[in-house]
């Protein structure tokens, strides 16, 4: 089950503009789904980050903060963004180098004019949700 917005995290999905806001409100629910179909990730903490939505395994610390966005200077593209101290993106270009545009160590950048790669994102989604119960 997808939970309804906290308010500030809605006020910061109204805030992306068109289609920014409908992509990234699917990858919300794509982030939920994916936590849901593994029970060692727990439940969810939706908060904000630097005033974007992000989404932390804080009852069971089994993964890493997953934070989503658009920014100006890539108008076409959503983002998740993740701790650029992990190796997720790295992985996630190993496994995934021609299905998402990468930043550096931090971001995984999807088209907003293009079907999701709704299997790839709830991969890379998933690696970051267990990404410490994974590397112990």
């Amino acid at each position: 089950m997808i939970p309804p917005l906290p308010t500030a995290v809605k006020a910061a999905f109204d805030a992306f503009p068109e289609p920014a806001r409908a992509t990234l409100l699917n990858v919300r629910s794509l982030i939920f789904q994916t936590a849901a179909s593994n029970p060692a990730v727990g439940p969810l903490t939706e908060t904000l980050k630097w005033g974007e939505p992000a989404y932390l395994t804080g009852k069971t610390k089994s993964g890493s903060t997953i934070r989503m966005g658009w920014k100006p200077a890539k108008p076409d593209h959503g983002a998740l963004f993740f701790n650029c101290k992990t190796t997720l993106v790295n992985t996630m270009r190993d496994i995934y180098p021609d299905t998402f545009t990468y930043q550096g160590t931090r971001a995984v950048l999807f088209g907003l004019d293009q079907p999701l790669p709704n299997d790839a994102l709830a991969h890379c989604i998933e690696m970051a949700l267990t990404y410490h119960r994974n590397k112990r």
